[in-house]
């Protein structure tokens, strides 16, 4: 056995497991505290359309099949949707599959792959479990340095990430931007727009939309999920849109039956519910900006955001910020592993949600003197 673990590459022994929070069950108990609210991690509290979970009771007593392995009925629902082609759509267990997928194919040692800090921290994951380099470029007001990350490149770049709006930030690519910055992007890579949030960037905003790029630029891929905007997180499905040369790779790493029987019924009954996607972006609009002006008035800014979540300074030690919350029965996310030591992230909740978490913060605020 020592043998065989000395063999284990260094990149893959310097990897840093993703850590998980505990059970909401187990919080309560450690904590003693009861019907706790969770806005730590961006879903949809909301919950899932009711045309998905009728799908999803329906498919019961199917569960002894395998599911279609080719996703044939939820492509050709995306592909109506975004006016694709099914031969450009790959689905995945989450899009967290889909840049796995990408990493395998295009990343090797000798080969590298841009993303900016922070973002989404699977990006880096996975092309380190590939071997290859990880270049990482600071945002910068917020924001891709899409001028720092141009000059990262060189012949051994391969893929670079962009989660278009970005995480923690909630900013957005601008489309002008965006068509600037594609002009000088070498043929030899592809550029991946992550719109896991994208369904609630809003109307009014000219942001680098990824479809409209992917239709007159084959180096594009967009991803895209049902964990946040649709409620699906514990389906754990999403798709990606991107040339046929690219998918029918992306197809020849996929694993057999990828994506389960119950995610890709109800991924397309959700996709098919304007109505209750239009009332989750309602809900998230009207409760940011009711929220934003209520933190104003406890003397905290919260940062405008084209997300279901935003970042609140608290002007306080965020980890007993989230601590004291957290007594409270209220889960957020402290950012201080980000190096935002006095900002919070909170998911944007229904009106009770957020009103239990006005009531609980002000409290806070109340007992923790400012830094």
């Amino acid at each position: 056995m020592k043998e065989l673990l000395k063999d284990v590459p260094e990149y893959i022994k310097e990897l840093v497991p993703y850590p998980p929070g505990k059970p909401i069950d187990e919080l309560e108990r450690e904590y003693g505290i009861k019907n706790s609210i969770k806005l730590a991690s961006n879903e949809n509290d909301l919950g899932p359309s009711p045309k998905a979970i009728r799908r999803l009771k329906g498919c019961l007593e199917n569960l002894f099949r395998y599911p279609d392995g080719s996703g044939y009925y939820l492509k050709e629902a995306i592909s109506q949707k975004f006016s694709c082609r099914l031969e450009n759509i790959v689905l995945g267990n989450g899009s967290n599959e889909l840049i796995d997928f990408l990493c395998r194919v295009f990343i090797r040692p000798g080969r590298n792959a841009i993303s900016s800090k922070p973002s989404f921290l699977v990006y880096s994951k996975m092309v380190q479990i590939t071997g290859g380099e990880n270049r990482i470029v600071p945002l910068k007001n917020g924001t891709h340095d899409l001028e720092s990350i141009k000059s990262q490149i060189d012949e051994d770049t391969r893929i670079i990430f962009l989660d278009n709006p970005n995480n923690p930030m909630g900013t957005v690519i601008m489309q002008e931007d965006f068509e600037k910055f594609l002009k000088d992007i070498p043929d030899h890579l592809l550029v991946v727009l992550d719109e896991a949030y994208g369904e609630f960037v809003r109307p009014d905003v000219p942001w680098a939309k990824g479809i409209d790029f992917f239709k007159r630029d084959e180096r594009i891929v967009l991803l895209r999920t049902f964990s946040k905007a649709y409620g699906l997180a514990g389906l754990r499905i999403g798709y990606g849109i991107m040339s046929k040369e690219v998918a029918a790779l992306l197809d020849r790493v996929r694993q057999p039956f990828n994506v389960n029987l119950m995610a890709q019924e109800a991924a397309r009954e959700a996709l098919s519910d304007e109505s209750h996607l239009q009332k989750t972006l309602e809900n998230t609009w009207s409760e940011m900006a009711r929220l934003k002006i209520k933190l104003s008035t406890l003397g905290c800014n919260a940062l405008d955001s084209n997300t279901n979540f935003m970042l609140i300074d608290t002007k306080r030690d965020a980890k007993a910020v989230y601590e004291a919350m957290l007594r409270k029965g209220i889960i957020i996310r402290s950012m201080d592993s980000y190096g935002f030591s006095t900002f919070i992230r909170l998911t944007i909740g229904t009106p009770q949600e957020n009103n239990a978490f006005l009531d609980a913060f002000s409290r806070t605020l109340d007992e923790i003197p400012e830094k």
